[in-house]
């Protein structure tokens, strides 16, 4: 590849990992409530938890959304960019989608201290490949509307990106070793979900508007 392509990697990994970074769970809880989401729940600055917290309102609504589409606009720029230069739109939009994450989950604007990913990855794998969207977006709302846990369905919807990648075919394989990696960051994050799994004390996803948890998450 030319210096032009590594240039053009370095540059839209740090535009998405800063863009990733803005998190509107934080955002919205610290300007509407008044409080930071870190703090109540799970301690997790994502949709499950603010919902949990603050209920199904416009809000919330409004963090899901946010987290999706912030990873869309550089995604979206990434694949024309590198598809036009270079010949290769796939592999920029996984490169450029997978800095948003980690982005998303090590904010530089919030200490280091981010969501999970799972939204941001979900704006991001249209502009890998929408065959593959279509099917982990079946994946997960199925296994979350059966089992009722959000955790497991994010996990297993993730999961099957770069299988279902490597079933239909990717422009290099560099694609799938990317959406690769971007599905195990999703799986780590939810460590903690894991855990809870095991004990017994996971909490299932309602789509009921009523507060159920505002107390502080314990510190470790």
């Amino acid at each position: 590849m030319s210096v032009g392509f590594y240039i053009c990697c370095g540059v839209f990994a740090v535009i998405a990992f800063l863009m990733g970074g803005i998190n509107g769970a934080i955002m919205l809880s610290k300007l509407i409530y008044k409080q930071d989401i870190r703090t109540l729940g799970s301690g997790n600055p994502g949709f499950t938890n603010f919902k949990r917290v603050y209920g199904l309102n416009a809000a919330a609504w409004v963090v899901m959304v946010f987290d999706i589409v912030k990873a869309m606009i550089p995604v979206c720029t990434a694949m024309i960019v590198f598809g036009n230069a270079f010949g290769c739109g796939q592999f920029g939009a996984a490169f450029t989608g997978l800095f948003c994450m980690l982005g998303h989950c090590f904010p530089v604007w919030y200490g280091f201290k981010g969501g999970k990913a799972f939204m941001t990855g979900f704006g991001t794998i249209w502009f890998v490949d929408w065959r593959m969207a279509l099917i982990a977006m079946a994946l997960f709302l199925t296994i979350l509307f059966t089992v009722k846990i959000m955790s497991i369905s994010s996990c297993i919807a993730s999961a099957a990106c770069p299988i279902t990648l490597a079933i239909l075919g990717t422009e290099s394989y560099y694609v799938l070793i990317v959406s690769a990696l971007s599905a195990l960051l999703v799986i780590v994050r939810h460590y903690e979900n894991f855990k809870k799994l095991l004990n017994g004390t996971e909490s299932k996803f309602t789509l009921h508007s009523k507060k159920t948890e505002t107390e502080k998450a314990p510190t470790e």
